[in-house]
């Protein structure tokens, strides 16, 4: 969780555990009068970008309602809830009204002919927003999914909280429904960063948060039954991945698991399509298992799980989340085996690819590297971040100057724990260079995705208490 902290923006608490982070970006969102201070930057750089944070929020918050108690044996539970509503209280702030969504601050261009740490950039930072006129379908419903997730977190401790933000999951999932388009479309600018390839994922992942948060029939409607459902549900072919820009194997495993603790008649249309999100669920799973005869994932040379060379480690862990976590949706129905193509393997065998994963990401590869900044002996030492590399004694570092401390092979004079790298190419081999960002730069959504996945391996024990309960 500590890279999550070391990624805020915005004035920071007292208790904050960075040393060498402090306040930054305090007049962002001033230029359109809003106070847009908070939330985190993505990766390395000073923008925020709302639709791969919406993303990061949704997982941390999935996670946590799942394995709350693994957060609290490796004694990061208070950390990730402070962290999930740092990103929270962001996004309503960025959602002033009910059709409108600031999704980034910061601008590329400008940010990245620059190397200068937040605390003292002077780039400029323009606001901009999805409306009626320049639609963003995915990352408003991307951001209504995180902020639905969230609610259920925060609904025992702080139901006011919980109601705030359902109301904006609510509004967000009516805007992006109702105007519909991409927001790369939008902003086409932004298609070489991150760039979205359609928003009927969001629509149905939105929905199917919506219903667990709500318990209204209206979006497990929406979800199974609507329009939206059969040209973007992925029914019968198992999702290739699970990211920031496609939401399908998440999808079907969240709506599996309707299917699984509470199951419907078979013979109405919404019980059928449950039926088919929990076979392409085990389609996903099943194509994940190395020795499953449908097995259809490419892997590194020692077994990490693979899709593509930029931040290849983000497949990997979020498979591995999705792959543990749908083991437990089944250990809990009292579900042993699994059938993949008439091969039957044990339920367990899931845990087991999932905390191989895991210590492939923590060292046990061919580099004897942990693509985890700060565990174990052997660690990236040149992380390709602004922050991490300027030394927090200089009080100020501008635009050109800094960029001394990006060509230089020293070591960061700043250990960002918990950033979890690109990784290694498919041949196992990794160039710990800060230059390398392709490899060598971490993501907000690559450090949730590993919260996940250690929270799940942590929990005390494999049978979920079924905290994720659907609404009354």
């Amino acid at each position: 969780m500590r890279f999550l902290d070391a990624q805020k923006s915005g004035k920071l608490p007292k208790d904050n555990p960075i040393p060498w982070r402090g306040d930054s970006a305090l007049l962002d969102g001033k230029d359109v009068g809003l106070d847009l201070s908070k939330g985190m930057f993505d990766a390395g750089d000073n923008v925020k970008f709302g639709f791969p944070m919406a993303f990061t929020a949704t997982i941390l918050a999935w996670s946590i309602l799942e394995y709350r108690s693994g957060y609290n044996a490796s004694g990061q539970l208070q950390s990730a809830l402070e962290s999930l509503q740092w990103l929270t209280d962001y996004f309503v702030a960025a959602h002033p009204s009910k059709n409108e969504l600031f999704f980034q601050v910061g601008s590329p261009s400008s940010d990245h002919v620059c190397w200068e740490k937040p605390e003292t950039m002077d780039t400029p930072r323009p606001c901009l927003s999805v409306n009626t006129s320049k639609p963003g379908s995915d990352v408003a419903a991307e951001t209504s999914a995180a902020m639905a997730a969230s609610s259920l977190v925060f609904r025992s401790d702080n139901s006011s909280y919980a109601d705030e933000l359902l109301g904006h999951a609510k509004d967000l999932f009516s805007f992006a429904d109702g105007f519909r388009g991409s927001y790369t479309r939008s902003f086409v600018k932004d298609q070489q960063f991150y760039n979205s390839t359609g928003y009927g994922d969001e629509l149905l992942w939105a929905a199917a948060w919506l219903y667990h948060a709500t318990g209204e029939e209206e979006f497990l409607e929406y979800a199974t039954t609507g329009k939206e459902a059969s040209p973007n549900a992925g029914w019968g072919k198992a999702p290739a991945w699970f990211s920031w820009d496609d939401k399908v194997a998440g999808l079907q495993v969240l709506l599996a698991r309707k299917h699984i603790f509470q199951p419907q008649e078979a013979n109405t249309k919404v019980g059928a399509a449950l039926d088919k999100y929990k076979s392409t669920a085990d389609e996903l799973v099943c194509a994940l298992l190395p020795d499953s005869p449908t097995t259809s994932t490419n892997r590194t040379r020692a077994g990490m799980i693979w899709v593509s060379q930029w931040n290849s480690i983000q497949h990997a862990v979020n498979s591995a989340f999705l792959s543990c976590l749908y083991a437990d949706y089944l250990s809990s129905a009292g579900i042993t085996t699994l059938s993949c193509s008439g091969k039957i393997f044990q339920v367990e065998h899931l845990r087991e690819l999932a905390g191989f994963q895991a210590d492939y990401i923590l060292g046990k590869n061919p580099m004897g590297m942990s693509y985890v900044v700060g565990y174990g002996k052997k660690y990236p030492l040149r992380l390709h971040h602004r922050a991490a590399s300027i030394p927090s004694t200089l009080s100020e570092v501008e635009c050109k100057e800094g960029f001394q401390y990006l060509h230089t092979s020293t070591p960061n004079p700043n250990i960002a724990e918990g950033a979890l790298v690109g990784g290694p190419f498919q041949n196992d081999s990794f160039v710990d260079d800060r230059d390398n960002s392709m490899q060598n730069e971490a993501t907000s959504y690559n450090s949730a995705g590993l919260a996940a996945l250690m929270a799940s391996l942590f929990a005390a024990a494999p049978k979920l208490p079924s905290q994720l309960l659907i609404a009354q």
